[in-house]
């Protein structure tokens, strides 16, 4: 209880000293707010597109702009930015707040750590990284060593960790890499003691963990393969659970669980603490009015 108040009174403090920290900025902002001129948006054509839903007609004029291929939709972006980055650009004491922001964040931070018989496992920002780096260190006393740095994924910094697990006893590392932002994650296995990832590689993961099964392998959810170019604009449906075994390839997964009726539903298999059982969950995202509904089982081995 005590843990819980002092991280409360962290964040209060946090946000009061913010608060002092910007306030003469925010009065200066509001004393010269006349100064920019008013801001002329580029026109935004319409169309006429009418969809009919059972006898209701709704318009959807703005239809044109979902194809975020289209070079029309490109060339309305850019006028867009210049009218926003053009406004930005003129706040004279825009610089002064992000200097002021920059320094109160700009402090060591720590995930929680996750003990594997000796060793601790833990995330680690210096400040202004833009991602944790992740940490293994050999009991309390031990000097912490990078496990796996998410910064060094991409040059321009779009990759991110999108999922770390440990097995077991610690032996390995799943973890999902996400590019430009994307839902999608190719998950790997790394070798904890070598600290170099295998040659597992698994493709078309998405709202998925992995989920150890001792050191040996690991569920996890992934979607058909895609049609060729829509990766990013195609659905989704008929989510599908695996068993990935540690060194093997991925078409020689397992599959575990499907479920071809409901195709939007989405499931997972979580092993519990003691290894003993494997708990599937499915959850219904499209029941309407209902709401998200979810429901349990147990798997037998």
């Amino acid at each position: 209880m005590k843990k819980i108040q002092l991280t409360f009174a962290s964040l209060m403090l946090f946000a009061l000293t913010l608060s002092i920290s910007i306030a003469p900025l925010l009065r200066v902002a509001s004393a010269h707010d006349g100064d920019i001129p008013k801001l002329t948006y580029p026109e935004t054509k319409r169309v006429e597109v009418v969809d009919d839903y059972f006898g209701t007609k709704v318009p959807d004029p703005y239809r044109w702009l979902e194809d975020d291929n289209a070079p029309e939709v490109a060339s309305w972006v850019e006028a867009e930015n210049k009218v926003t980055f053009g406004y930005l650009n003129q706040i004279s004491y825009r610089q002064q707040i992000k200097e002021r922001l920059t320094k109160l964040l700009n402090y060591p931070k720590y995930t929680a750590p996750t003990r594997r018989g000796q060793y601790f496992f833990f995330g680690k920002n210096d400040g202004l990284q833009n991602q944790n780096v992740q940490y293994i260190q050999k009991g309390l006393e031990g000097a912490p060593e990078v496990l796996l740095d998410p910064n060094k994924f991409s040059a321009d910094g779009t990759s991110q960790l999108g999922g770390f697990s440990l097995s077991e006893s610690g032996k390995y590392v799943a973890y999902g890499i996400s590019e430009g932002g994307s839902d999608w994650r190719d998950f790997y296995v790394l070798d904890v003691a070598t600290k170099k990832a295998l040659a597992d590689h698994l493709e078309w993961v998405k709202f998925s963990g992995a989920s150890w099964i001792g050191d040996q392998g690991f569920f996890y959810n992934r979607y058909p393969r895609p049609e060729s170019g829509k990766k990013m604009a195609g659905k989704n449906d008929y989510q599908k659970i695996y068993y990935h075994k540690v060194g093997t390839p991925q078409s020689e997964d397992k599959l575990i669980y499907e479920d071809n009726d409901y195709p939007q539903r989405r499931q997972s298999v979580g092993v519990t603490e003691d290894q003993r059982f494997e708990i599937l969950s499915v959850s219904d995202s499209s029941a309407g009015k209902r709401g998200d509904t979810c429901a349990c089982r147990i798997l037998r081995r």
